[in-house]
């Protein structure tokens, strides 16, 4: 039976299609900003890289709306509903430890490969030419289902919502992302990842207060506490403890616990995406920026699903439920439209338009990341690597802007044929893992131990995934009896295979690299320092720009670069320990003990563990939404300043190095004698940027 939609197709049209291009011209109006008032030119290193100087606030802002994808909030909220209290801590903790995590990769390529503009340009520099074949695979498919999960999932809600058909959906969520992606490179990503993750910060905050507030039909954390007792005692979850949907004893929830931690090592560790941001990040600021932003990111999922999944659960037989007599069918639920569902019969219409932008802004941004993963993947890795190794900065740009427009239509076309497959974004979420896994570990200690050999690079992630396939496929099979949709999304084959891919590397790579005949010599790192940046010397020419003055290129000292490795090592000091600590404690010292004891949630125990939720929001909420604005309130003043002054008149911006010394000077002293000279070319990305 088809679902009514509480929106009508010309709102889902807007939204897809207004708002991308409202972010594009944003987009296009702050390059401008940024080149006339900044000295920014949009070089092949500033699209990449954003001159590898942006800082700790953006950076957290940045990580926290990559990883705040679809599946974040729509697959969070189908566990919630699932299993009850249990399922949105376990999505949380199950994918912060890696965020946390990586910031120890991401020091280790910044200190090691300080010119890289992927993770894979220094597995070449290691290991040569049929490694990196191994790692770009390995990469692609990453990126591939990442945004395949992006879009069947943001696709299933515009259709739930507002009836635009599901492929058309599919082909319209990209068209904004690559606009102002192709415009501003990495950099949109960073400012447009800012404005994304303010709007779904404050629309998470209209959920949590409306559910546990100001709703006519819930309305306080005791109400919904007495609606789980309910909905428990009609249908009491298999599993868990007592039947209950407030313990954290879960057997099915720890299962996903353990796939969804398994999955998501591959999704961060393989995702040029993630070591993007880590490139981009001035050396200063690229561990401040991940721990924060992974701190942050944990309330996301947790309050979220907390909310909107519960909800379901509290107001399903109630006539204000979409579904109601009836339950969620189980395809609806593994399509994610718990949280759709959850939100209208909250809100009415006011929480499907209000589900509707938040999908929006977490699929829009996660798939910016993938755009530029991809891009530099195509013009680093393949085009100036084995096809074009002179190719010229404008011509590198140019690669990067042709990959994204290619990427997305084959992606918007894949993601289509997923759905008439009948493959959801719960079954990719799932299979992940199985897929890509396998190449965590290798990846990892490229950067990490100096010991992995060649073979062991090479070979050990092909290896698991043919044996993680096995494990899936056969686990499937015994299971269910045949291979279908429904018996290879079942937990258990999907456990077995996520668990096969991650850990069968712990066996190759010992015995690749440490058997005899196979042992390499210690390793270097020096080839990895070798690697060069982009030649965007013929872009300067034709700007007429002083190649020195743009963010990112001027040559570093002897001293500036000894600096900078000794900040690198304190910083890999601190990350070690500062990971070690959080991931103990998320995944172990907190959930654990709970689990253990069997303990039912008491309505008191409740009512805290929502305000916990709440205000963890609220510290997320100071970390990636008001203190990018600090750290850059002096880059603001400036820019604000300099765009005044150009507007009256008073004087001309400093840009590209047109203005000559005797102007500067001249313009300086017609508007303010005293103050601070003419507006220096800014060295840094930051909030105001």
């Amino acid at each position: 039976m088809a679902r009514e939609t509480p929106l009508s197709q010309a709102t889902g049209y807007g939204v897809v299609i207004g708002l991308g291009f409202l972010f594009a011209f944003g987009m296009m109006l702050t390059t401008f900003v940024l080149r006339r008032y900044n000295n920014e030119l949009q070089t092949s290193e500033v699209f990449s890289t954003a001159g590898r100087t942006v800082k700790s606030g953006l950076v957290a802002s940045a990580v926290v709306s990559s990883w705040t994808w679809a599946a974040t909030l729509l697959q969070s909220s189908s566990v919630a509903y699932r299993y009850g209290v249990s399922g949105p801590f376990w999505y949380a903790s199950g994918a912060t430890v890696q965020v946390i995590l990586f910031a120890t990769l991401a020091i280790e390529l910044k200190r090691k490969a300080p010119n890289a503009h992927t993770f894979l340009e220094a597995i070449r520099a290691r290991y040569g030419a049929a490694t990196h074949g191994v790692f770009i695979t390995f990469g692609l498919m990453t990126n591939i289902l990442v945004t395949a999960m992006l879009l069947t999932g943001g696709s299933a809600v515009v259709t739930s919502l507002c009836g635009v058909p599901t492929a058309a959906a599919c082909f319209l969520l990209p068209i904004g992302v690559v606009l102002y992606t192709m415009f501003g490179g990495i950099k949109a990503t960073f400012l447009t990842d800012y404005v994304h993750t303010v709007m779904i910060l404050v629309i998470i905050f209209i959920f949590a207060f409306t559910a546990y507030a100001t709703s006519n039909v819930l309305g306080s954390p005791g109400a919904v506490y007495d609606a789980l007792v309910a909905a428990a005692q009609r249908h009491p979850v298999a599993g868990n403890a007592q039947g209950s949907y407030l313990t954290m004893r879960s057997q099915e929830g720890a299962v996903f616990f353990v796939i969804n931690l398994v999955g998501n090592f591959g999704t961060v560790f393989c995702d040029n995406g993630y070591y993007n941001k880590a490139i981009a990040a001035s050396p200063v600021h690229a561990l401040p920026g991940y721990i924060a932003g992974g701190l942050s990111w944990f309330a996301i999922p947790w309050l979220a699903a907390t909310t909107m999944g519960l909800s379901a659960l509290a107001l399903e037989n109630n006539p204000v439920f979409p579904s109601y007599p009836n339950r969620m069918d189980p395809a609806d639920v593994s399509a994610g439209l718990v949280l759709p569902d959850a939100a209208v019969a909250l809100l009415g219409k006011g929480g499907a338009a209000a589900t509707l932008l938040l999908i929006f802004m977490a699929v829009t941004s996660a798939m910016s990341a993938e755009l530029i993963a991809v891009s530099s993947i195509w013009t680093y890795d393949i085009y100036q690597t084995y096809i074009n190794p002179q190719a010229s900065g404008r011509r590198l740009i140019y690669m990067s802007h042709t990959s994204c427009i290619v990427y997305a239509i084959v992606m918007a076309g894949f993601s289509t044929g997923l759905y008439y497959a009948g493959i959801s974004m719960g079954y990719l979420y799932l299979m992940m893992g199985v897929i890509i896994s396998g190449a965590v570990l290798p990846a990892s200690l490229t950067l990490l131990w100096d010991r992995q050999s060649w073979a062991a690079a090479t070979f050990s992630p092909p290896l698991a995934l043919v044996c993680s396939l096995i494990a899936w496929l056969v686990t499937a099979k015994k299971e269910g009896g045949n291979l279908s949709v429904d018996s290879t999304g079942a937990n258990n084959p999907m456990l077995a295979g996520n668990v096969v891919a991650l850990l069968t590397p712990c066996i190759f790579i010992p015995i690749f690299s440490l058997l005899p005949g196979l042992r390499s010599s210690k390793y270097d790192w020096m080839s990895m320092k070798l690697i060069r940046k982009g030649d965007d010397s013929d872009l300067a020419a034709a700007a007429h720009v002083d190649l020195e003055l743009v963010p990112g290129q001027s040559i570093q000292s002897d001293h500036e670069t000894r600096l900078e490795q000794h900040q690198l090592q304190r910083a890999a000091k601190i990350a070690r320990y500062m990971t070690l600590f959080l991931t103990l404690a998320l995944l172990i010292l907190w959930p654990f003990p709970m689990y253990g004891t069997g303990y039912i949630f008491s309505k008191r125990f409740f009512t805290g563990w929502v305000a916990v939720g709440i205000l963890w929001l609220f510290c997320s909420s100071a970390c990636v939404a008001v203190y990018p604005l600090w750290e850059g309130r002096h880059t603001s003043t400036r820019t604000i300043k300099a765009i005044f002054l150009d507007i009256t008149g008073k004087r001309k911006p400093v840009t590209h190095g047109r203005a000559t010394v005797a102007e500067t000077a001249e313009a300086e002293d017609m508007v303010e004698a005293k103050k601070e000279p003419a507006t220096p070319p800014e060295k840094v990305v930051d909030g105001a940027s």
